[in-house]
């Protein structure tokens, strides 16, 4: 008995330090570098919405939590155009997840491009912090919360704001022009839901693919269903090439036109003049506060253009993923995540934001309307703050989740 005990005490002894080490190990940031990948659309439709403006946020949210944290780890930035194909952003991650040791992609703007980007992440058990792309798949049917999060809108919150306002208006039947693909697919499902909850109707709608070169059949149609609100369920070009041939076709005299995912490059791009009076639902806005103001300043210093939500949200996802890190000593998937769910987020982009069970990053959203000409005190003043939209008012509920992670 005495020989056993003996034995086991000398072999416990020797396993602890090898224990300690394995652990220690673990607990490292791997090869003393923390990698970054923006993934984004750097020359097609929604090149303005995101593109080289979320590399120059990448690159100031680097350069500022050096500033203030002093790292012992090295930080890099790796960048790629996906051209909104889901082959050629899945197949670049899987790419950088295995060459060259990316740890943590963002951005991923287009909703097809993220949810086969979210597959990869998970296989390879990295991280995703979607800034760009809007589908609430990514937060029911293909939630993936171990592993993703989504962070600065999605199609619930886009839907949620203008749609019952301008019904209680009494513009109260609706048409869809919508992007012929996940997110379109998944915005018009969404802001139907609540047209039918508010007493609204939905007289019809048609699709038109991504990047579309000529809009006038679409909008004929829209035009003879003499619905009161015409809805864009698209974004960047498409949405400033819909306003732009509507307002030529002579539809804005009778029709509303709302656009559901607008963003200040769309305002930008298509002038006061033809948008004035226009109501969406935003997350982000320059002018909000001193601080927005200051961060803004800063990004059009280095970019020429005012930051679109997306841009502030990659700033403020890639901060508060480095904060996590900083704080646990490592890249580790699982621990980096659980901080990240554990640690409130407090930046220019959000006060009071959480990473959810289900992976949805909640936070307060903007009801806002576009500003006529003559309201405008400088470039880039085009909003009137007309509503702060609560972060559990701004998102889809938890007792309303389908994803299969999230226990009921």
């Amino acid at each position: 008995m005495m020989k056993r005990k003996l034995l086991a005490l000398a072999l416990s002894t020797m396993l602890v330090p090898v224990a300690g080490t394995a652990l220690a190990q673990a607990g490292k940031i791997s090869g003393d570098v923390v990698k970054i990948g923006v993934l984004t659309d750097m020359s097609g439709v929604y090149a303005d919405l995101g593109g080289k403006g979320s590399v120059v946020a990448a690159e100031m949210a680097i350069e500022d939590f050096k500033a203030q944290f002093k790292p012992k780890f090295k930080i890099e930035v790796v960048s790629a155009d996906h051209q909104n194909k889901a082959d050629v952003g899945s197949n670049k991650v899987r790419e950088w997840y295995d060459t060259q040791g990316v740890d943590m992609v963002t951005d991923v703007l287009n909703s097809g491009v993220a949810i086969a980007v979210a597959k990869v992440t998970t296989e390879k058990n990295k991280i995703m912090i979607n800034a760009g792309a809007a589908s609430t798949r990514l937060t029911n049917e293909d939630c993936a919360p171990k592993n993703v999060v989504h962070y600065v809108y999605d199609t619930y919150a886009l839907a949620n704001g203008p749609v019952s306002v301008m019904i209680k208006q009494g513009k109260d039947s609706w048409f869809f022009l919508t992007a012929d693909y996940a997110f379109g697919h998944s915005l018009e499902k969404d802001a139907t839901a609540v047209v039918l909850a508010n007493g609204g109707k939905v007289l019809g709608g048609v699709r038109h693919p991504l990047n579309a070169s000529d809009f006038s059949s679409f909008l004929l149609q829209a035009q003879a269903s003499k619905a009161k609100v015409v809805a864009l369920a698209n974004a960047g070009g498409d949405t400033i090439n819909s306003i732009k041939a509507a307002n030529e076709f002579g539809l804005t005299k009778n029709q509303s036109v709302v656009g559901l995912l607008t963003t200040i490059i769309d305002i930008h791009a298509v002038g006061l003049q033809a948008t004035q009076g226009m109501m969406f639902t935003e997350g982000f806005y320059w002018n909000l506060n001193s601080e927005t103001r200051d961060w803004s300043r800063r990004f059009f210093s280095k970019h020429k253009k005012m930051p679109s939500m997306l841009h502030a949200g990659a700033y403020s996802a890639i901060t508060t993923y480095l904060k996590a890190v900083h704080a646990t000593g490592t890249d580790d998937t699982a621990t980096v995540m659980k901080k990240m769910r554990e640690t409130p987020i407090n930046d220019a982009f959000a006060k009071g934001g959480r990473i959810r069970e289900d992976g949805r990053m909640v936070h307060d959203m903007y009801l806002v309307e576009v500003k006529k000409p003559g309201e405008s005190k400088e470039p880039w003043d085009y909003y009137n703050i007309k509503k702060v939209i609560p972060a559990e008012e701004a998102f889809q509920p938890m007792a309303l989740s389908r994803c299969p992670a999230v226990k009921k």
